[in-house]
Formats: C-alpha cells, sequence, structure tokens
C-alpha cells in the first residue's frame, strides 16, 4: 500500500494504544500461569480484531500451537493456560523478532521439538549467541537461521549470553525459567544494552508472582513459584508508538496536540522521548497520564540512542527542524532491525529534503528551515513510515510513502488516528 500525505495542520488528541513491549511478555506469561487470566487493553485499536497488530498476532498464534487457548474479545485477551505441550510444534513467528527470541527458550523448556520459521528480515537477524546458550542446556539445532528445528527439552542451570547483541536473548531466557525444574541464572556476559526492556521483563513477570532477581551482570529465577495469574492484568500505552504524535504537535503550526494513556513512570525506556524532545527546546506538559505537546523551534544535541532504538526515526524527524545539528551515536544495532533503519532514516530525511550523513554506528542530522516533501521508500520498517508521516508537519509539499502497510506491525490504525487529528492521507 502506497500513501500520498498532504501538510494539513494536525490539532486534537489521541490516545495512545496499548504498549506492545508489555503485551507479548503478558501472554507469555499468562500462557503458562496456573489459571486463566483477562489482559486489557485501553483505546479503541483493540475493539476490532482485524486491528491486532501483526507482531501480535505471530505471538498469540505460536502460543496456541505451544496448546495455550487465546480468545479476543473486544478490548482483551481471555487466556487458558496451556497444561499440556503438544511434542511437536511448528511456530510461525511472521517478521517478529520478539516473538522468535522470546520462544525460541520457552518452546525449548515445554516442547520436545519445534520447528521455526520466519518472513521478511527476520531469517537475517541474530540468534547464534542465543542458540549456543540453549545448546549448552540438552538443545539442538538443525540450522542458526531460519527455518529451524528445535529437538530435546531444556534444561535448568547457568546460563550465558552477551548483553551487547539483543536484549530480548535475556528476556526471552527469563521468561522461560519459571518454566524449568530447579533454580536457573543468567550471566550477562558483555554490557547490557536497552536494560529497560529487560526490566520491563522482570516487572511482567512479577506481576505474575515470579520473582526475578538481579544482582549486577547475574539475574536469577527460582522456578518453585511458577507462573501465577493476577487475574485480571492492564496493559499501559505504548510511549514508542506515540512519539510520532509528540513529534508531530512540536512541528506543527501552532495547535496544541495531545497524547493521553502514558503513564510517567513506565517502565518503558521510550518514556525517554519526552525528556529528549524537551532537551531539544520542544514544549511539553503533562497533566495524570496525558502529555500536551505544542509547536516550538528546537536545536541539534547529541543523542546516545542505544537505549531507545526504535526512537531514532521520529528525532531525525524532529532533528530536521529548527537548527543546529543532531547526532545519533551508538547506532550500530540498528542495522539490525526490520530495515538498517541507520540506513532507512537517512533515506527518509533526504528524500525530502532534508541533511542526512550516515557512518557505520552513527547518524547526524542537521536542521534545515523546512522539508520539500517528496517520495520515502519504507523498507518495510514500521518506524519509517510513522516518522514520515509525522516529517509532513513540516513539509511544503505532499509526502509518498512506499509501503506503508509496514504499520500493521505496531499500529494497524496508525492512519486512522492522524486523520482524526485533520490529517489528509489519499491511498493510492
Amino acid at each position: 500500500m502506497d500513501v500520498e500525505i498532504i501538510p494539513s495542520v494536525l490539532k486534537g488528541t489521541v490516545s495512545a494504544i496499548p504498549a506492545k513491549s508489555e503485551l507479548h511478555r503478558a501472554l507469555i506469561c499468562a500462557s503458562f500461569a496456573d489459571r486463566e487470566t483477562r489482559i486489557e487493553l485501553s483505546g479503541t485499536l483493540y475493539q476490532n480484531e482485524c486491528n491486532i497488530p501483526d507482531d501480535i498476532r505471530a505471538t498469540v498464534s505460536c502460543l496456541q500451537a505451544l496448546g495455550a487457548e487465546i480468545r479476543f474479545e473486544p478490548g482483551l485477551f481471555l487466556v487458558i493456560p496451556s497444561h499440556r505441550t503438544p511434542e511437536e510444534v511448528s511456530l510461525n513467528c511472521l517478521e517478529s523478532g520478539s516473538t522468535l527470541r522470546f520462544l525460541l527458550p520457552v518452546a525449548a523448556a515445554v516442547a520436545r521439538k519445534a520447528v521455526f520459521t520466519g518472513h521478511g528480515r527476520l531469517p537475517e537477524r541474530p540468534l547464534s549467541e542465543l542458540l549456543s546458550a540453549l545448546s549448552g542446556h540438552g538443545i539442538v539445532f538443525s540450522s542458526e537461521r531460519l527455518p529451524l528445528e528445535s529437538s530435546g527439552l531444556l534444561r535448568s542451570g547457568t546460563f550465558r549470553v552477551p548483553g551487547n547483541i539483543s536484549s530480548q536473548y535475556i528476556t526471552g531466557l527469563l521468561l522461560a525459567f519459571p518454566l524449568l525444574a530447579g533454580q536457573s541464572e543468567l550471566q550477562i556476559t558483555t554490557e547490557l544494552r536497552s536494560a529497560d526492556y529487560v526490566r520491563i521483563t522482570a516487572d511482567i513477570m512479577s506481576r505474575f508472582g515470579v520473582d526475578v532477581q538481579e544482582n549486577n551482570d547475574q539475574w536469577t529465577v527460582s522456578s518453585s513459584s511458577g507462573y501465577r495469574s493476577p487475574g485480571t492484568i492492564r496493559i499501559g500505552g505504548d510511549w514508542s508508538n506515540a512519539a510520532p504524535f509528540l513529534v508531530m504537535g512540536l512541528l506543527g503550526r501552532g495547535n496544541a496536540l495531545s497524547v493521553t494513556g502514558l503513564d510517567q513512570q513506565s517502565r518503558q525506556g521510550d518514556r525517554a522521548a519526552a525528556v529528549l524532545l524537551s532537551s531539544m527546546g520542544g514544549k511539553l506538559s503533562s497533566e495524570e497520564n496525558t502529555l500536551h505537546v505544542s509547536s516550538s523551534p528546537l536545536s541539534g544535541i547529541r543523542i546516545d540512542i542505544d537505549p531507545t532504538p526504535d526512537l531514532m526515526p521520529v528525532l531525525a524527524v524532529a532533528a530536521s527542524s529548527g537548527s543546529g545539528r543532531t547526532e545519533f551515536t551508538n547506532a550500530g544495532r540498528l542495522r539490525l532491525k526490520e530495515s538498517d533503519r541507520i540506513r532507512s532514516t537517512a533515506g527518509l530525511i533526504r528524500s525530502l529534503g532534508g541533511i542526512a550523513t550516515e557512518a557505520e554506528d552513527s547518524l547526524t542530522v542537521s536542521a534545515v528551515p523546512s522539508l520539500a516533501g517528496g517520495e520515502v521508500d519504507s523498507g518495510n520498517d514500521h518506524r519509517i513510515v510513522m516518522a514520515a508521516a509525522a516529517a509532513s508537519c513540516m513539509a511544503s509539499g505532499p509526502v509518498l510513502i512506499r509501503g506503508a502497510e509496514a504499520v500493521r506491525k505496531s499500529y494497524p490504525t496508525f492512519f486512522d488516528d492522524f486523520i482524526s487529528l485533520g490529517g489528509v492521507v489519499h491511498v493510492l
């Protein structure tokens, strides 16, 4: 799907969608709990089953294959846990790196044989360090890349993985530990990157009665507690997917824009979007769980993007406005996302008339008076699509986005919400 956005004045209020990072983890914990769990989801996104994001759909499908019963009702998932996993399962992770890396250890803990498949760039994304950790505890893999088959049952013990490749390795192992007999511990052999994502995992697990202890570079989980359902769990608003609307408000033409449902105390690392945009000069104010933004002159800063990699495309758009130069450092891991995000973000900025220079591990964006508009290749990356829509707020001409359907990965109703604020979108 290609869309053309005509620059327009945006104003009004949009509700943050439920956090994808929290929902993945809650679905997995609920699928192996002692009783059923209601996972409540605020906003309008989950009022219609057709609007379930592709990444969440992948996790639900895989958990169902592992034996859980998951029913969708408007505004919630009802999860009836698995008490008997099939001996052999087939798990299609679509393009979801979270689904694959979370469920590799989980499936190894409960199924003697599992076949994993996926699409897009997923077969290219790193797995070898996670597979090596699992191989040391009773699991045999047919390959180091998708499609692959695992066989055996995972044994408890001490696991060692690097922390600088993907925090999803750590999350996957932690989620599997309560399913193993005996205590397990995880030793991080290098600096842990994107640590907030691991803390989201520990927080969700604690809400299911599992005690996760962090001590320097070691994480310990006792399996004796297992997963105990809280009965009902509510998923918070998604800071990652709210960030494009915050930027739209800052780049707009004087009208205030508000995003509701954002917990200021959230464990999500991408809550840093508000702090980073404020550091650039953005006018943001909070009221309970609502963030208000209005048009602001921005200036360049230096941003270590490693803790919040999902924010770089839309922050790069913000950096194109105002004055000065913004440098995004420690960005190397972004080359292994849904797209090569350093390259695709630089391409987005340049294709609209901005100035962006990429290096192996960084991206530099220089502010310009305005963007001209033009054609953006999404690279099948939902973050690029949303950032391009935000860029239309400072463009003098239309913005054409190729492959805009990529938003289905995390935010299928993104353009509906954009239009509700006054955005003008033509599907070509």
